[in-house]
């Protein structure tokens, strides 16, 4: 084994990016792209599992997406509760601890009360944690974190020339959770879409053409090796970074 495939990321966040194009390039109502994109989900949740990946972030839907054709957020919506209604069983036999961030007052009650049932069932998993983002803005989460610290101070209880970065960290949807070391995005672009901004402040990018529904193991193994090659800094020089591997090995 190559010292490169050793290198396991903790956590891993995607863009699953494409299911459209996958779509309307063979014909087919964008709907039919969400759809297959659900086999890979399938496929990387499996990959995490078998490489020991503790943490997998997925950008399901975004706050911005309700900008999108009704038909299509209300297909989106209806898969969500399906996948919840099929898939959960199958996570919580595998040790897959399910966790939804992002603002649910706009969902039904109904997916609320699924989302809140499958977080329950799984709640003491620990062989993966898999957070899904619904509704979920990178500048929604600071911004709320940023109204907690305001309302302690408000109250008394907080000092403002108090508060520093850590106490922000704190109130982020996946505080508890190890900051992602690896973000990959499907389909060709090259950003990251509001997508955990705090936390990806030191993460590693990898970015594929290749669409969502066709990005399975082959490809998730790929960005796990180009990981695996790379030197995390994190503000250090790379000698210092060299000298560290060398006392730790």
């Amino acid at each position: 084994m190559s010292e490169s495939a050793r290198k396991i990321p903790r956590h891993v966040a995607i863009i699953m990016d494409g299911n459209g194009r996958w779509a309307r390039r063979r014909g087919l109502p964008r709907f039919a792209g969400h759809k297959s994109g659900l086999e890979s989900v399938r496929a990387v949740v499996r990959c995490c599992l078998k490489e020991g990946v503790e943490v997998l972030t997925l950008f399901a839907f975004s706050s911005e997406n309700w900008r999108r054709p009704a038909e299509e957020v209300g297909l989106l919506m209806n898969l969500f509760m399906t996948a919840l209604d099929y898939e959960v069983a199958k996570l919580h036999k595998n040790g897959v601890r399910l966790r939804i961030i992002g603002e649910r007052s706009a969902f039904a009650p109904e997916l609320v009360a699924r989302i809140e049932a499958s977080e329950r069932l799984t709640a003491n998993n620990g062989a993966l944690t898999l957070v899904i983002a619904a509704n979920y803005g990178g500048r929604w989460d600071i911004t709320r974190a940023a109204r907690v610290l305001a309302e302690r101070v408000a109250a008394g209880t907080l000092a403002a020339a108090d508060i520093n970065e850590a106490m922000l960290r704190a109130e982020l949807s996946i505080a508890d959770l190890p900051e992602p070391d690896l973000f990959i995005r499907t389909g060709g672009e090259q950003r990251i879409s509001n997508f955990l901004l705090w936390q990806l402040a030191y993460t590693e990018m990898h970015f594929t053409p290749l669409l969502w529904p066709e990005f399975r193991d082959e490809a998730f193994n790929g960005a796990l090796e180009s990981y695996g090659q790379r030197q995390r800094r994190f503000g250090r020089t790379g000698e210092q970074v060299e000298q560290e591997e060398k006392k730790g090995g």
